[in-house]
């Protein structure tokens, strides 16, 4: 897929020499394999796997700390499936033996031969079957659990929790029943509406409407309809947008932002099948299905007594959750590549590659606007892209910009909710940096750029701290 990363998971090379990791990273790159995480250290390769698995993983045998031996034994019990090749600057055939019998694929002999070296990864990657092309033969994999996999080709996912959401959506797409899909904002809740109908079978037509803000006339109005003189301006018989939806799907976007009197005349359409347009006695009955959705704790709102409780029973028969973008950091890849060839065409321009750092650092954001704001970060970008390569610094600025209203709105929180208890031996305020840097390199992948720039340093301020941790020890 034309813009994506190769392979589309990591290759990772773990050795505690400069030049090598600089010498394998050029050969990579050169030869177009643009996503690769170098790690110097070896006590942080664990840590880096479990954040992004790899593809592949090159090892060096002989490091200080975390001996090779013991990160490819953790590898062969923990991540089995990920190849392993070993490089090391013996050639006896005893080290080759142990190698193999280590839970490694190949083995690499410094200094590095360039020819050998993409050999030997090329060779993995294929046995990994772990290029875009296989991910997305993966995802297919998966939907042949389902019965109608081509209903949910709008939603872009490889997550096995969406495909678990995807089945129990076969399972009562067929009923009469209302669904609540909750999530929130960006979501893609109207998205999931949408493939309920579409397996519905039903002969009617999918009509939203948003019903937060809505006071009770017009909401009545917009959804009943009314007839000729019921209000001032009234000249003609206006059919509701249930009416429109007989047959089919009503989707009530926003259902926790209905007025109490709204919630009555919807109650009793839940109930009866039954609504009046206004200025008229005479009852009609709908046959539409109703799917809502709300962003917001229907339990918190109905203890506060602002949503009834009949009505939240009612509308709960199937109920659904959107997990938020965060809890599907595996779609990130392939949402940024789809978006991607979106903005390509709306705005008429060439695709561009997507800069291997780009999944690292969208993966230490927490996207607070879900798919909704990936895909306005993608849009954004793609127009103001002058080049070839996709540039990160408009995704930096952003996530800059929001991280510091979410500082500013949580101020209070980060002042009196403290992760420590009496009890707790405080660190230093050198131990506690360390322990900040720590984490910031392991979410970042081990990117000083991305790390500093979750820290809101500088690059220049973080490698010198760095440093100074190096020759402490």
């Amino acid at each position: 897929m034309t813009g994506t990363l190769n392979p589309y998971d990591p290759i990772l090379v773990i050795d505690d020499e400069e030049a090598i990791l600089l010498s394998v990273d050029t050969i990579l790159n050169m030869a177009g394999m643009n996503n690769v995480i170098t790690c110097a250290d070896s006590r942080q390769a664990m840590a880096i796997i479990e954040q992004r698995k790899p593809s592949v993983v090159l090892l060096d045998l002989n490091m200080p700390h975390v001996k090779g031996e013991i990160i490819i034994e953790k590898l062969s019990e923990l991540y089995p499936s990920i190849p392993v090749i070993i490089i090391t600057g013996r050639i006896d055939a005893e080290t080759a033996v142990h190698c193999m019998k280590s839970g490694a694929s190949d083995y690499i002999v410094k200094p590095v031969d360039e020819e050998r070296l993409l050999s030997a990864v090329k060779k993995s990657l294929q046995s990994g079957q772990v290029t875009i092309q296989n991910t997305l033969q993966e995802c297919d994999n998966i939907t042949e659990r389902l019965d109608h996999p081509d209903a949910f080709k709008t939603i872009v996912t490889r997550s096995l929790k969406m495909v678990e959401i995807f089945q129990y959506i076969e399972s009562i797409a067929t009923t009469d029943q209302p669904v609540l899909v909750r999530g929130e904002t960006g979501t893609g809740k109207e998205l999931i509406a949408h493939v309920i109908h579409n397996l519905s079978q039903r002969s009617g037509e999918f009509v939203a409407v948003n019903v937060a803000g809505l006071d009770d006339n017009v909401f009545s109005d917009t959804l009943f309809g009314h007839v000729k003189g019921a209000f001032t301006g009234a000249e003609a018989d206006r059919r509701g947008l249930l009416e429109r939806a007989n047959g089919g799907t009503i989707f009530l976007d926003e259902i926790g932002d209905l007025t109490q009197a709204s919630q009555v005349k919807l109650l009793r359409l839940l109930q009866e099948n039954e609504y009046m347009p206004l200025g008229q006695d005479n009852v009609r009955t709908s046959s539409a299905r109703v799917i809502a959705s709300t962003h917001v704790d229907l339990w918190d709102i109905q203890r506060k007594k602002l949503f009834r409780k009949d009505l939240h029973y009612r509308i709960r028969t199937h109920r659904i959750h959107a997990p938020p973008l965060r809890e599907r950091k595996e779609d990130l890849g392939l949402l940024s590549a789809h978006f991607l060839q979106l903005a390509a065409t709306a705005l008429n321009k060439s695709i561009p590659k997507m800069p291997a750092e780009l999944i690292t650092l969208l993966e230490t954001y927490n996207f607070p606007g879900n798919i909704r704001e990936l895909q306005a970060m993608i849009f954004d970008a793609m127009a103001q892209n002058k080049n070839g390569i996709l540039s990160l610094m408009v995704f930096r600025e952003h996530m800059a910009r929001m991280r510091k209203l979410d500082m500013a709105e949580n101020t209070v929180n980060f002042n009196t909710s403290p992760s420590f208890t009496q009890s707790d031996v405080l660190p230093s305020i050198k131990q506690a940096t360390r322990m900040l840097i720590k984490e910031a390199m392991t979410r970042a992948n081990n990117n000083q750029s991305i790390a500093a720039s979750l820290l809101g340093i500088s690059q220049q301020a973080l490698s010198k701290r760095l440093k100074n941790f190096s020759e402490e020890k």
